[in-house]
């Protein structure tokens, strides 16, 4: 999405227009290739640096454009969601103290950031899904107001139609439908590009992917999702699902997702990728097309490659090539974009400089890849990663190693090595690569440290509050820029600095739901209830719809005049006429309601599908922490 003038390829005149460019930009790439025209000889580095906007509680903060405005700096700019905004560094070369100068320029900026969001009631955070992200916070009213993302929510609309379901299965499950690109908002990233000479780019784009698993699993740094434990590293899994465009079949299909690992080692040149994108997914979008790229090349003038990038960018690879032009001179380099933001600079900072430390110490052996490694290897050891973290066992060229044993015996030693041979000062090698050497031995990736913080904070504390505390310890330890391997688990008496603000329906709601069906026998339902202690179940029709409540008192009550009703189907007792909440209610209405109607319960409903409940003990739980359950209680 780099072209902010982008519109739907709605018409065959503009994909005529739009394919012919395509197949020119090729032409053209291809001739600066045959020609040597590429930048050689020097490797640069760049970041682009994503992160979230909090407000006073440690919730989404809607400011991105006040303080954007504030910033009034270049070199930041918007995000897909009003919550979030991205960094650009300059490009540095890779020598020297090229990292400890990246750290010291993304402290400055980013301190002059934290600035701005202090003036905006605001602060940042860096984390891969921000914790206190709701379903709230996942809809259109909280999208960027800028023509390019409206345009590409309305692309996958139109190709997977209003609705389309999410699933991801970790430790705990997420499923859920949804209506909006905006899912994809939650992930934050910190991607880093590495420049690389034309003749290496096929060895060294498969050796990326080599890496991949490897390095993943030690810098990750997004366990959750609306409060679901997933995966070590969720974004990946919900980005892919977040904008796939495929539709489902009857007979199976190997069709490539928009978000990709990949599908083989490349071979060739760096060509074959973008010619294989081209084959395999469908052109979405143009914009203002005036250079013929070849004509412009054989002139002895450089291309811009306009569609060739405006296609590249909605194809979302792990590994992306990417073409670029620095003072007049065409180069060549690779995005990595599985590195999540976060948790501090200097994580992130040591991050790259792993991975690209890595990438500089490809052993020659390793050329030519597809003759010692399958891809399918490759890609199983990314998921593995992905899902598991520093506890994955990786089969790797041969051997079969837990990822500590690899990382720590193998891929540090090759990192400080690639380094050296960079030309990168000693002192920025020992002491980034030592971050991640440290956080292999303590254990203790990003993921890590939430997940123990957030099963041992839930023990006591509600879902709200424990999201809030955890997101609260990422603001101050990524400000003070300490290393996660070094922060402390979080202490109970912490809670007393956050607020007990609870403003809507979908904060305190249980989403672990007792239901029955219409069709079901009232017995079933008294035993259920006495089995789990509870006194009230929703209904649910044949469609999954909600349509009838039944609480013990009335069971009881009908069971007093006619031992017969316990034999009856649950449709013919229940409550039809339920009072319902929905997520975004207000919570204090939705109290006052309850009090009003004289129920000890509400289902939340959304579009009539039953999502969530609360109950008065819910209630009572969060007067008691506002301090006003008296009332209530009068």
């Amino acid at each position: 999405m780099g072209e902010s003038k982008v519109k739907i390829l709605s018409n065959d005149e503009d994909r005529v227009e739009f394919v012919n460019h395509l197949l020119d930009d090729i032409r053209a790439l291809e001739y600066m290739l045959e020609n040597k025209l590429y930048e050689s000889g020097i490797q640069r580095i760049g970041i682009e640096q994503e992160f979230c906007l909090v407000n006073k509680e440690f919730c989404p903060s809607t400011k991105a454009l006040e303080i954007l405005e504030d910033l009034n700096d270049k070199s930041f700019t918007t995000e897909l969601a009003l919550y979030n905004l991205e960094l650009n560094s300059d490009p540095l070369t890779l020598k020297g103290k090229c990292f400890s100068n990246l750290e010291k320029t993304i402290l400055q900026k980013m301190e002059k950031a934290r600035k701005a969001a202090k003036k905006n009631d605001s602060d940042i955070v860096m984390t891969g899904i921000l914790p206190t992200v709701t379903y709230a916070e996942i809809n259109e009213d909280f999208m960027t107001p800028f023509e390019r993302y409206r345009v590409l929510g309305q692309i996958i609309r139109n190709a997977r139609g209003p609705d389309f379901e999410l699933h991801l299965l970790g430790v705990d499950e997420l499923n859920m439908k949804h209506d909006c690109i905006m899912i994809e908002a939650c992930n934050t990233s910190f991607q880093v590009h590495l420049q690389i000479e034309p003749e290496d780019f096929v060895d060294q784009y498969n050796w990326a992917s080599a890496i991949a698993g490897p390095v993943l699993s030690v810098v990750t740094n997004s366990p959750l999702m609306l409060g679901k434990e997933l995966w070590s590293e969720t974004r990946l899994a919900l980005f892919r699902q977040s904008i796939d465009l495929r539709k489902t079949t009857r007979m199976p299909r190997n069709r490539q997702p928009r978000v990709s690992f990949g599908n083989e080692w490349i071979k060739n040149s760096v060509a074959d990728i973008y010619k294989d994108d081209i084959s395999r997914y469908t052109l979405l979008m143009t914009s203002d097309l005036e250079e013929w790229s070849y004509e412009e090349v054989k002139k002895g003038n450089i291309p811009d490659l306009t569609a060739l990038r405006i296609h590249n960018g909605t194809i979302y690879k792990w590994n992306r090539p990417c073409f670029g032009v620095t003072n007049g001179k065409p180069h060549l380099r690779i995005e990595n974009r599985y590195i999540p933001s976060g948790p501090s600079i200097k994580d992130e900072v040591a991050n790259a400089v792993f991975w690209i430390g890595l990438m500089r110490a490809m052993p020659d052996k390793y050329r030519n890849i597809w003759e010692v490694m399958d891809f399918k290897q490759a890609r199983a050891n990314f998921i593995k990663a992905a899902r598991f973290g520093l506890e994955t066992e990786f089969e790797i060229f041969n051997n079969i190693l837990p990822a500590r044993r690899l990382i720590l015996e193998n891929m540090l030693p090759l990192a400080a090595e690639g380094l050296e041979k960079a030309g990168v000062y000693q002192e920025d090698i020992k002491h980034y690569l030592g971050v991640i050497e440290k956080r292999v031995i303590n254990n203790q990736t990003g993921s890590q440290w939430t997940v123990k913080n957030y099963r041992e904070l839930k023990k006591d504390l509600s879902k709200d509050e424990a999201l809030k505390m955890l997101t609260m310890r990422m603001v101050e330890m990524g400000e003070k820029n300490i290393p996660v391997s070094e922060w402390k688990n979080l202490d109970f008496e912490d809670k007393n600095r956050i607020s007990n603000t609870f403003e809507r329906v979908d904060q305190i709601m249980s989403t672990d739901l007792l239901v029955v069906k219409e069709n079901d026998i009232v017995e079933l339902v008294i035993k259920i209830m006495e089995w789990r202690k509870i006194r009230r179940m929703p209904v649910e029709g044949l469609k999954g719809e909600l349509i009838g409540l039944l609480t013990r008192s009335r069971i009881e009550k009908l069971i007093k005049d006619d031992e017969s009703i316990k034999q009856k189907l649950v449709k013919e007792i229940m409550i039809k006429n339920v009072i319902v909440a929905e997520p975004n209610d207000d919570l204090d209405e939705s109290i006052k309601r309850m009090k009003r109607f004289k129920v000890g319960c509400l289902p939340v409903v959304q579009r009539n599908e039953l999502i969530g409940i609360i109950t008065e003990t819910d209630v009572i739980n969060v007067l008691k922490k506002k301090g006003n359950i008296d009332e209530y209680l009068s």
